[in-house]
């Protein structure tokens, strides 16, 4: 009998991590760097963004660091051939990048709904097709993944209807691309998390207490809990895996 066909090392591989200043994504480039691969860590906060690839390279990664506005399409368009030029034509791509809304439906300003759906959702499409694009004409396969969320799939109208929608758009997004990519072995996949420790779960721990206590496990997941799910997707042992979304939410939310 053959070993099986799975392996996390990602030398060779260049990876881009939107949303990586913080939380899941900050967890993800460090992840991705310590299997081998190259890391284009992007965000606002390029102060965060320097922090995490210091702390890359000095534990032996390849990684730097790229300012992005995932709302600004313009960034958008050039972004891919500026990491391709300093760290070579990516081929894994991790859409990360998310803000949350805490408010009712009702109660949202204008801007704050074209924040939501930009950065949730507008970028994620975006920056997939300029990621697909010089991959379909190089003749090279890729691997997606997008960050959807458990939201996507269950609210309880207790706010965030908008956030809700968009991972829903986003878990639907993956679907899409993933039928029409599939022939150029450029897999799409996503992750949908419960909560996990980040600056947004702090957040509402501060505002709410510990609400997790009424979650079955009592407990919120650690970013190190997402390692697995998210190298099996980059591995050789999902090769026939695509269009597929992924819940990983510790049994927090119904089915």
């Amino acid at each position: 009998m053959t070993a099986p066909n799975f392996s996390i090392d990602l030398s060779g591989r260049t990876a881009i991590i939107t949303g990586a200043s913080a939380g899941l994504g900050r967890r993800f480039a460090s992840v991705l760097a310590a299997c081998g691969a190259k890391v284009a860590c992007t965000a606002r906060r390029r102060e965060k963004l320097d922090e995490l690839v210091d702390e890359i390279t000095q534990d032996g990664g390849d990684a730097q660091a790229f300012e992005l506005d995932v709302r600004d399409a313009e960034q958008l368009k050039v972004i891919i051939p500026t990491i391709s030029t300093a760290l070579g034509q990516p081929d894994i791509l991790v859409n990360n990048a998310g803000i949350v809304d805490a408010a009712r439906a009702v109660r949202m300003s204008i801007e704050l709904i074209d924040d939501v759906l930009d950065t949730n959702m507008r970028a994620a499409y975006i920056l997939s097709c300029e990621f697909a694009r010089p991959l379909i004409d190089q003749k090279m396969p890729g691997r997606i993944v997008n960050i959807s969320s458990i939201a996507g799939t269950h609210y309880d109208g207790h706010g965030a209807a908008l956030y809700s929608t968009t991972k829903a758009g986003i878990s639907r997004i993956t679907e899409a691309l993933a039928v029409e990519w599939s022939r150029f072995f450029i897999n799409v996949n996503a992750i949908a998390p419960g909560l996990f420790a980040t600056e947004m779960s702090d957040g509402m721990t501060s505002r709410m207490g510990d609400f997790y206590e009424n979650f079955p496990r009592k407990r919120i997941c650690q970013p190190d809990q997402m390692d697995s799910t998210l190298l099996y997707l980059l591995s050789p042992a999902s090769e026939c895996v695509t269009g597929t979304i992924i819940k990983v939410d510790d049994g927090q939310g119904p089915r």
